[in-house]
């Protein structure tokens, strides 16, 4: 064999490792997903106009330590609200901006995010929140979940204004730290 044959063959292999990592390893195709989020791909496309839902939803949430909320509870707040599982890439891609935009409103008492492990497994998705070093709440349901908020597609996001009505949704990625986005909750917020 000569050195030329010998360099195929080793930049195929080194190809197809690459490609069999992000293919089979979620943290790897969480990160290229992430990169693609970078330069600008997975935008979440913002409307002004309010998405219609039966408005009598009061879905129920079970944090950490037992105690149950309500989205009746949180009327009167802008709710973020996240369907992520630790084993999602698209989920895990889009955590740090979720994380961001959380740090911006943190303080701020009329913005509530709810992250639910869809998986129920409270200890493996705190485990996964406090690894990377996130403050985000995490949630389980407490209650069904109607299919025009959670299809059960991952990950899922549904914001609701102040009056608990649905004014965004997104099945997939996307990064909720882009500026379109940050107006939006803002103009939410007031």
């Amino acid at each position: 064999m000569n050195k030329k044959n010998i360099k195929k063959y080793i930049s195929n292999g080194v190809f197809i490792l690459i490609l069999a990592l992000i293919l089979f390893v979620p943290s790897a195709k969480a990160l290229v997903i992430q990169g693609l989020m970078q330069i600008g791909l997975f935008n979440p496309d913002v409307k002004t106009e309010t998405i219609s839902t039966n408005t009598s939803l009061d879905l129920k949430f079970k944090e950490q330590n037992g105690k149950i909320i309500t989205l009746t509870d949180l009327k009167g707040k802008v709710v973020f609200l996240n369907f992520w599982a630790t084993w999602c890439p698209p989920c895990l891609a889009e955590m740090p901006s979720i994380n961001k935009l959380y740090e911006q409103h943190r303080d701020n008492k009329d913005v509530i995010f709810v992250m639910v492990d869809a998986d129920s497994n409270l200890e493996k998705s705190l485990g996964y929140m406090n690894a990377r070093k996130y403050d985000m709440p995490v949630y389980q349901m407490a209650s069904s979940v109607p299919e025009q908020i959670f299809a059960g597609s991952l990950p899922t996001t549904v914001v609701f204004d102040k009056q608990g009505r649905v004014s965004f949704k997104h099945e997939g990625a996307a990064n909720y730290n882009s500026k379109k986005f940050v107006e939006f909750m803002e103009k939410l917020r007031n």
